[in-house]
């Protein structure tokens, strides 16, 4: 057999026709599409459980104890049982980051029913204009994020495009958490 072709044998590739170098490319662009698909997500850090956002049971839902609770029935009937960790009412504490302009400050009060945040309010306190923005974001979106769900359960991460600042707001929620504690 003399005849020459331009396409490798099957040895080399694992399947007739189709070279290696062209299943590796494609291989990459298949990860490739899926850690940019992954990134695209949630702006609030998931729940600490590893659960995803979009899989996270609904603040509102009874516990699973075995008992349904009441048509009605506060999300927080084992809170009102006496096994509060926290004290029920309004918090403030300041918060402290590093941005690439310098040091950095948020003020963050926190209202607590039954362990469970009911209001937040972030007070913007920047140093610069990029702050200034940033701040505001984070101030317009963290209650959506974070109002219904248990005090212990806050991991802040990313709200409304602004990551520097919720070390500052978790900074903030550390004190808050020290000061309520029963």
């Amino acid at each position: 057999m003399t005849g020459r072709t331009d396409e490798p044998s099957t040895e080399q590739t694992g399947r007739p026709g189709f070279p290696l170098h062209k299943r590796v490319l494609t291989a990459l662009a298949a990860v490739s599409i899926l850690g940019a698909a992954g990134c695209a997500g949630a702006e609030a850090q998931a729940p600490t459980d590893g659960t995803p956002a979009s899989e996270a049971p609904a603040s509102d839902a009874p516990a699973a104890t075995g008992e349904s609770a009441p048509a009605g029935a506060p999300a927080t009937a084992e809170a009102a049982a006496g096994s509060q960790t926290y004290e029920d009412g309004s918090y403030t504490e300041t918060g402290s980051y590093q941005s690439p302009a310098g040091p950095e400050e948020v003020g963050v009060t926190i209202t607590l029913e039954a362990d469970v945040v009911t209001a937040v309010e972030v007070e913007p306190m920047p140093d610069n204009p990029t702050t200034t923005m940033y701040q505001e974001r984070f101030a317009g979106g963290i209650s959506d994020a974070i109002v219904g769900k248990k005090l212990d359960e806050l991991a802040v991460d990313k709200v409304a495009g602004s990551s520097l600042t919720s070390g500052g707001f978790n900074e903030a929620t550390d004190k808050i958490k020290s000061e309520a504690q029963l």
